[in-house]
């Protein structure tokens, strides 16, 4: 059965020094984009993470977060610049001399200016934390599928009911074809009668053009190809591969069928039910920009 490109996954987990939970959603998009945060402690997961997903999803813009809560996800360091400190010690001596200024040029006045004495986070890497964030990463992403599946079902039903009610207005229109190339002979034949106002000097070549007037009022190639269409269409959505792009291309040509249909026949019932055709492949093509 066909996926949705929708879906979300979340697992937890309890460490020595805190809570670990991963969380996995996906949206639509026109291809994979899978993109992984986490920290850098353990940051080595990150490609294992994107292999999974890739093994699992064939399009959406998949994001994956690891959330960290706890005591050694890393420690903090003081840095100390000396070189940029001493610039500010000799050019404030400077300052001091030329300015004749009091005062003293002290530890804490020079320990107090910008990017002397700096904080960083250093990474320290966890073998157990690793082990953990892998395996919830592994179910999150399976939890994500199953809801990608689970939606996906909803799409079938609900993609082969309007496939259903486009073939019932189709049926419609294929009833009321027979009559279009009869009719359409009629109606021109009485125009030239009537624009000639007399008996027809050559009556067999009038009907012998009459004739490829009304072929061209015939619709019963299109209602072939849209009918070989729409099974194809069928067919594919009970397809347990990526038929998402399969399906965007059979809308586009089923669609390409209905406009010549209503081109072709010149009869309000007929245009009626393809303007009720083109609404409900508009629908298709909603729900089908939804399909992996």
């Amino acid at each position: 059965m066909i996926k949705s490109m929708t879906g979300f996954g979340r697992r937890q987990g309890v460490w020595d020094d805190g809570t670990v939970a991963v969380e996995v959603r996906s949206v639509n998009h026109r291809f994979l984009e899978a993109s992984v945060r986490m920290p850098k402690s353990i940051g080595r997961l990150e490609e294992s993470f994107k292999k999974a997903i890739q093994e699992q999803c064939a399009r959406g813009r998949v994001e994956c977060t690891v959330f960290v809560q706890g005591n050694r996800s890393g420690t903090r360091s003081l840095q100390l610049d000396a070189g940029l400190a001493k610039q500010y010690y000799q050019t404030l001596r400077t300052l001091q001399r030329s300015l004749k200024l009091r005062g003293s040029i002290d530890i804490g006045l020079v320990a107090g200016f910008r990017d002397v004495l700096t904080v960083s986070d250093q990474p320290v890497e966890d073998p157990k934390l690793a082990k953990l964030v892998e395996k919830l990463g592994l179910l999150a992403i399976q939890d994500l599928v199953k809801m990608r599946r689970k939606e996906g079902a909803l799409l079938a039903q609900d993609l082969t009911k309007r496939l259903e009610t486009l073939g019932g207005l189709k049926s419609r229109v294929a009833e009321r074809a027979p009559a279009l190339v009869q009719e359409s002979f009629l109606r021109m034949k009485g125009r030239v009668e009537k624009l000639l106002e007399g008996p027809v000097p050559d009556l067999p070549r009038l009907h012998q053009e009459l004739a490829l007037y009304a072929d061209r009022s015939d619709i019963t190639e299109e209602l072939v190809r849209l009918d070989a269409h729409m099974v194809q269409f069928g067919q594919t959505v009970q397809s347990t591969q990526p038929v998402g792009k399969t399906l965007d291309f059979l809308l586009q040509e089923m669609g390409r069928e209905v406009n010549t249909i209503g081109s072709k026949s010149n009869d309000t019932a007929v245009a009626t039910t393809v303007v009720q055709m083109k609404a409900e492949l508009e629908r298709l093509r909603e729900q089908v920009q939804n399909v992996e």
